[in-house]
């Protein structure tokens, strides 16, 4: 692989690109080919006319890679990108994403606790394994145990900014299937419909595809610096999985 030479004066087809040249004067004892004798140039503040002598040392003002200037040059654009990657961010984005996650993840654990533990006025697993089969699922108590587990680890994982593609994954399919579920209801939830858990899977949507923030523990890994890649990734998990679940076990 080559990069182009963007050094002063040198050839690529650009405005200000000519040949790399050392100007020699010819009393400074210096003897190139005569081809390579050229009538009036300036050369600094000196203008005249004659010939001087020119010392070519770049031929196609291309570079190896490898070459320690070349790699000056790559590490100068990656601090060029970095700042601007900088400049795109900022600390406000991170504590949006911060108050995000700790809102959803607050929700899920209140309501994974409710179907595993049947604490905070829930169900417990009994309760929601009733429900499950009211709406028409086999194995309700299996998907009761799967259902409170995911809502209650997946809001842990979000509380800690941990995995936080796979947290929001599962939250997100599990969100599909309530709507999908209640949407004979309606939209408004004061008519049972899906305002509620539409929104509570919206968010878990955003959180996939933007990542934590940098106030995580996520920061730096792979998943942390891919969030489009990762995000397309937990997306068609949830989708699968919610699949499954309705498909299989309804």
């Amino acid at each position: 692989m080559r990069i182009h030479d963007d050094r002063p004066d040198s050839a690529g087809g650009y405005p200000d690109d000519q040949y790399h040249r050392d100007v020699r004067e010819p009393q400074g004892g210096w003897t190139v080919p005569e081809r390579e004798q050229v009538s009036t140039r300036t050369y600094g503040s000196s203008t005249g006319t004659g010939s001087v002598e020119l010392d070519y040392y770049d031929d196609d003002a291309y570079t190896d890679v490898g070459d320690p200037a070349s790699q000056r040059d790559l590490d100068l654009y990656d601090e060029f990108a970095d700042s601007v990657n900088r400049r795109r961010w900022n600390g406000g984005a991170d504590f949006a994403l911060l108050v995000l996650r700790l809102a959803l993840g607050v929700v899920f654990i209140s309501r994974g606790a409710r179907k595993l533990f049947g604490v905070l006025g829930g169900r417990g697993p009994e309760g929601t394994a009733d429900m499950l089969a009211g709406m028409g699922f086999r194995e309700p108590q299996l998907l009761a145990t799967v259902t409170g587990g995911v809502e209650f680890g997946a809001g842990i994982l979000l509380l800690l900014g941990l995995f936080t593609p796979l947290a929001a994954a599962g939250l997100l399919g599990v969100m599909l299937n309530v709507v999908v579920v209640q949407r004979s209801s309606g939209f408004f939830l004061e008519n049972g419909g899906v305002e509620y858990p539409a929104l509570l899977g919206v968010v878990a949507l955003a959180l996939l595809f933007a990542g934590p923030g940098r106030v995580a523990a996520d920061n730096g890994r792979f998943w942390f610096r891919r969030p489009v890649a990762s995000g397309f990734v937990g997306l068609l998990l949830a989708v699968a999985a919610a699949a499954v679940v309705f498909f299989v076990f309804r």
